[in-house]
This record gives structure tokens, sequence and C-alpha cells, in this order.
């Protein structure tokens, strides 16, 4: 594989450096009280119940913390809101074993351009667990990239200040989680220049657990030629799956 917008010598090695401690910086988030695999039930409320009303209900069991999370309906555009249920000791985290990877590759340690947009634009995403719909995420700018003779503009969404892109590959699905990745782009301040280190790909949280809606891969973010790099799936003990 030739990637025509290799990153810096010293990106690289950064990122090398960095890569063993991010791996288990991931197994302890997804493993924690209130990661990924120990979110057991969304309970979206109806229409017009309080959240704190409905919270006054609950009386959680030992080892079982409750949050609140809120969307936009798909179809009417007004606000729900839901409490979510995480056990630190749900059947996901007493049989999970860990995440499988590959090992860290400098190639797939990219350079790209990143160009804003002067409002929030939205693009929209399809969601995992909305039957074909999409819902519109504010993308502040594009990435520009060139991975092995091809020309990209991806779309990155902005996660509570993050850059987060959804991207799609030919791995999907054979060695890694069929619907997608996530990956992280960090930006210093209004740089033009990101760095894309797919080593630090990952299994979005609907691969943990089924209470999660996640963002699937828009067209422009599925990338032709196999991102040998990052994490590839969940293995779990005693042939458990998430479902």
């Amino acid at each position: 594989m030739s990637v025509q917008t290799r990153a810096s010598v010293t990106a690289i090695a950064a990122a090398q450096a960095g890569f063993d401690a991010w791996r288990v910086s991931r197994q302890a988030a997804v493993t924690g009280p209130l990661g990924n695999l120990a979110l057991v039930e969304t309970r979206w409320l109806a229409p017009g119940i309080e959240v704190t009303e409905e919270l006054a209900r609950v009386t959680p069991s030992g080892g079982v913390t409750v949050t609140t999370v809120a969307r936009t309906n798909l179809h009417t555009g007004e606000p729900e809101h839901a409490l979510r249920f995480w056990d630190a000791d749900a059947p996901a985290v007493r049989h999970f074993s860990h995440v499988d990877a590959y090992p860290f590759q400098p190639d797939w340690v990219v350079e790209a351009a990143f160009t804003s947009v002067s409002t929030d634009r939205r693009v929209p995403f399809e969601h995992i667990r909305d039957s074909g719909g999409s819902r519109e995420l504010v993308v502040p700018g594009d990435i520009h990239v060139t991975l092995d003779g091809v020309d990209y503009t991806l779309s990155a969404f902005d996660d509570d200040g993050t850059l987060l892109l959804v991207f799609g590959d030919p791995t999907n699905g054979t060695d890694t989680y069929g619907a997608g990745r996530f990956l992280f782009v960090p930006r210093e301040g209004k740089s033009e220049t990101v760095i894309l280190d797919f080593n630090r790909a990952f299994v979005p949280p609907c691969g943990f657990s089924a209470q999660y809606n996640c963002p699937l891969p828009p067209r422009q973010n599925r990338l032709h030629l196999p991102v040998e790099a990052g994490e590839k799936v969940p293995v779990f003990r005693g042939g458990y799956a998430v479902n």
C-alpha cells in the first residue's frame, strides 16, 4: 500500500510512542463502570415526562448507575429524553476478553488538509438503529487526503469539540467491525493540517452494546483500500455476542 501523504518522521515516531498506552486506555475505558460494555438499557421517556421526575422513581441496584441522554426525534424534530442504565457487572463486562487490533503500521499515520467552512454546515449521517433514516450532524470543515493515488474529501463531525471521523473500508465485516470504525482527528487551533492516525481507529460503541445508535460512514467516507490498522473487533469468552 502506497500512501502519498504519509506524515513526517516526527509525527510517526510520536504516534508509535503513544500506541501501547492508547491500547491500555481503550481497554480501561470500555470496561469501566460507565464504559461501552456496561450500558444495558436506554429507556426513552414519553413526551411531556420530565427526566427529573422519572429519575426520582428509579432505585438502582448495586453496581448500577443511571444517567440521562437526549436526542432529536427523527420525524418531528422535537427533543426526546431517556434514562441510561449502566451495570458494572453486566454480562458483556464479565465475558469481555479484549479488543483485537492490528500491530502499529507507520504507513497509516497520514497527513491531511483541513478546510473550515464559514457556518455550521450539517451533513446527513445514517444511524445503525434508525431503519435507514439519517440525522444531520455538524461538519465544520472538509478533510482532504490522498490514499494510494485516490483523492478523498472526508466529513468528520463535531463531537463535543473534537472532530470524529466515521469511515468504512473493505476490511469491515471480514477483519474489522462490520458497520465501520471511528477515528478522532486532533486539530490544533485553526491549523489547516491534521494527522489521521488510523492506528487509533476504534470500534464504535455499538460494537460493545446494542443500546447505542451509532452513525454509519457516509459515501464520501468509504475508502477503496483496506485499512489494516487500528482496532478490529471486541473478543468475548464463552460464546457471548452483542445483540
